[in-house]
């Protein structure tokens, strides 16, 4: 095979990234091009994206690309889920988009519910509830801007909207629609009874796109001459579990990031009573699969108890917070980072404080034990999700992929395989980006399956294994850890 190369544009919460792949020989290679920090932007008391900025430094990643003489086949960007931009004519936005933590949502399920039912949305889009979904963003965009959804013709996920800057085409690419809580995986259509039902325009609901839709060819402004803009995975979760290096039966994954998104692989969704009350959600993967998961916050804990203690003069990198967390006392204070406090940004180390104290434990008293509270109770809660999985699913589990930059941190692997009780399997770190480069391959007949995708990263990148180690002192302390919900 000769050597085909791609450009990976991969958005991330906390950073960016312009990656180069190269595909030769049933192998791929990953060289990361360009990276920039990203975050919200506090205007006016409201957290927004500044997706001209990133615009801007995704630019920079392909101009130094194209500075390489190297032949491009082909870019598609990946991004996180349920944030858009509203956009009218050619403008490049209507209003600087809204970042899904911003307090507008607060209350949003409530609201929504009394407009329709509960069990009304999840039979019609199966995806899990959470008040950062574009649905209920949508819902605070009518009730105090209206205007702005009058405007608009149409609205874009984040990662369509730049592939829409990159081809001048806008779609909507099916894995990143269906985070929306607005579409219908069964039927693979937006939902009419819920755009009617909350009265959002009909007109702003862009064409949906199959994963690996090729749109067009790149604008003559970036210099990638003859270059396809592929809408492949556009969502990044997608396009990491597309590069899960499994095969065979029984295994799950980890989406291991900002947020840890837990869940198996499907041919079809499950819209169970059971599946609703656990909060499972139904999202579209490559070829038309069916992640069936649960967005669990994950290291952003973390990221959130850094920024803290670097804002008060004690900066740390992770290295260090994870060797001061492997050398603190083990299993004394617990979290459940499903807590609704620890999803919204602010003080992180004294709201950990304050569960701890609401909870009757030991209270951590060093940058160490805080993590290591972290990281335990996040691995205790990848162990109740998987249990959950098994009980509505009727699956067995017995291996677990941790994928995506969270799998760097070998000290929540081990935990994750003690609380679990299951073998993990960490790697690749880069999922996202080589999810991302493969599927730009499928589109283009390099390659010509998932199956064949995933071969191409078992023959790419190492795989650490963990073994379940001290399981009758993680079994009593997953009891502990199961009270602190009820």
């Amino acid at each position: 095979m000769n050597a085909n190369h791609y450009i990976a544009c991969d958005l991330g919460a906390e950073s960016g990234r312009v990656v180069l792949g190269t595909l030769e020989d049933e192998r791929v290679t990953l060289e990361e091009i360009h990276r920039f920090p990203n975050g919200p932007v506090n205007v006016f008391g409201s957290l927004r994206w500044d997706v001209l900025r990133l615009f801007d430094e995704l630019r920079v990643g392909l101009r130094k690309v194209t500075a390489r003489g190297i032949k491009v086949k082909s870019l598609s960007c990946d991004s996180w889920g349920v944030d858009y931009v509203l956009l009218r004519d050619r403008e490049p936005m209507l209003t600087a988009p809204y970042h899904y933590r911003d307090a507008r949502t607060d209350g949003g399920l409530e609201r929504a519910f009394t407009v329709v039912a509960r069990d009304t949305i999840f039979a019609e889009t199966g995806i899990q509830f959470m008040s950062i979904n574009t649905l209920y963003q949508f819902q605070a965009e009518v009730a105090h801007r209206s205007w702005a959804m009058k405007s608009a013709d149409r609205f874009l996920n984040i990662g369509d909207y730049f592939n829409y800057l990159f081809s001048g085409v806008a779609k909507a690419e099916e894995s990143l629609a269906s985070t929306t809580q607005l579409y219908r995986p069964k039927k693979h259509v937006w939902s009419k009874k819920l755009i009617r039902g909350f009265r959002f325009p009909k007109a702003i609901f862009p064409e949906v796109v199959p994963s690996g839709t090729v749109l067009g060819l790149a604008l003559p402004e970036f210099g990638l001459t003859g270059a396809e803009v592929v809408a492949g995975c556009s969502h990044d979760t997608a396009a990491a579990v597309a590069a899960v290096p499994a095969d065979g039966r029984g295994w799950a994954y980890v989406s291991s990031g900002t947020w840890s998104l837990l869940g198996i692989e499907l041919k079809k969704p499950i819209l169970t009573e059971k599946a609703r009350q656990c909060n499972f959600t139904n999202e579209i993967g490559y070829d038309g699969s069916i992640r069936f998961l649960k967005n669990i916050v994950g290291l952003w804990i973390v990221q959130e108890c850094r920024r803290s203690w670097s804002e008060s003069g004690e900066p740390m990198s992770y290295e260090q917070l994870t060797e001061r967390a492997a050398h603190a006392p083990a299993m004394q204070a617990l979290i459940h980072p499903s807590d609704p406090r620890f999803v919204k940004p602010g003080n992180m180390p004294e709201k950990i404080v304050d569960f701890c104290r609401e909870t009757g434990q030991p209270v951590p008293c060093d940058a160490g034990g805080t993590v290591r509270c972290v990281l335990e109770s996040l691995a205790l809660l990848y162990r109740q999700t998987l249990d959950e999985i098994e009980d509505v699913t009727g699956k067995s589990i017995t291996k677990l992929h941790i994928v995506g930059g969270g799998g760097r941190n070998r000290l929540l692997n081990q935990f994750a395989a003690n609380a679990t009780g299951r073998t993990i399997l960490a790697g690749p770190i880069e999922a996202t980006a080589a999810g991302n480069v493969l599927i730009q391959a499928i589109a283009l007949g390099q390659l010509q399956s998932l199956e064949a995708l995933r071969n191409v990263v078992r023959n790419s990148f190492a795989v650490e294994t963990y073994r379940p180690a001290d399981v009758e002192n993680w079994q009593k302390t997953y009891e502990r850890f199961k009270g602190l919900s009820e």
